[in-house]
């Protein structure tokens, strides 16, 4: 739980659009340091400009959060300009969806790479700054909160790799979060689990590393494209409305962050299924007509 920003230190990654570039608004207009690291450096550029001509202090830096060694260059950087950071936001993802056998094994490397252990690393690099804070000062506050998704709860058909690396983002989430109340009270951790909000993730492919470009995407791997195109395309809460969610969960310490509540009925449900043995309900009985255009597309294809 963090009561006051002003003249404390943010660390967010994925800076340069959506969830990440919201949030440093918010800490800009919060009075924080702003630490803003990005994949895509002419993203980064305007962000950093931006949030600089908010009056924040800035410190932006290129970043592949799936490399270990950048993301502990980032912490000994941080550490050396604004000391341990106080809010840390392992935002960076990619999506890429098709049906779970025809994912290529970079494809798995680099949503997993990225996904997965971009929040690890995160986790990995700045803890241990945090607690080092707090054990030097009873009144440090700090709070890491790592980005899901929905697809980490359920687990959407034609999605494979990517429900996968976020299943494992709140895991590593709700461990952390018992981890750290193991050893201290001072920092607090979350997990934020949007689903369908207008950000650039469905056109991750535009941040594919290289060696990838010249992949042809398969049937299924197209036909998960569009449905992801049109359903973030026309999400109505909008990436500002989710990173005032965040902070507002950072001052009252809030675990569990969601973006549409609705979809929680789909979570209880999976929940119902395995603990009673049933075989995973149709995720398409409440809208049939999806489920069988979906299945009429996938089946003309082959």
């Amino acid at each position: 739980m963090i009561d006051s920003f002003k003249g404390k230190t943010a660390v967010i990654t994925g800076a340069g659009s959506g969830f990440g570039l919201e949030a440093s608004r918010i800490a800009a207009r919060e009075g924080m340091n702003v630490v803003m690291a990005d994949v895509q450096q002419d993203a980064l550029d305007a962000a950093a400009a931006e949030i600089r001509s908010l009056g924040a202090q800035v410190l932006a830096q290129r970043l592949d959060v799936s490399s270990a060694a950048e993301v502990e260059s980032l912490g000994a950087a941080v550490q050396q300009r604004f000391g341990a950071p106080h809010f840390v936001f392992n935002n960076a993802g990619v999506g890429a969806g098709g049906l779970i056998w025809e994912h290529s094994l970079k494809e798995w490397e680099w949503v997993i790479g990225v996904n997965l252990m971009g929040v690890a690393h995160g986790v990995r690099v700045f803890t241990p700054m945090m607690l080092a804070a707090a054990q030097a000062d009873p009144a440090y506050r700090g709070h890491i909160v790592n980005t899901a998704s929905m697809a980490g709860m359920l687990n959407a058909p034609n999605m494979g790799v990517y429900n996968v690396s976020k299943h494992a983002v709140v895991s590593i989430s709700e461990t952390l979060y018992q981890d750290l109340r193991l050893v201290t009270d001072q920092i607090g951790a979350s997990v934020l689990c949007p689903y369908f909000v207008p950000t650039g993730i469905s056109q991750s492919h535009r941040n594919r590393p290289a060696g990838m470009a010249e992949q042809k995407p398969t049937r299924s791997q197209l036909i998960a494209q569009a449905m992801s195109d049109k359903a973030v395309g026309s999400g109505k809460l909008t990436a500002a409305d989710i990173a005032q969610r965040v902070f507002d969960a950072l001052r009252a310490g809030q675990f569990y962050i969601y973006s549409h509540p609705h979809a929680l009925a789909g979570v209880q449900l999976r929940l119902e299924d395995a603990v009673l043995s049933r075989n995973p309900t149709d995720p398409f009985a409440a809208k049939p007509e999806i489920g069988q255009q979906l299945k009429a597309a996938l089946r003309a294809a082959n």
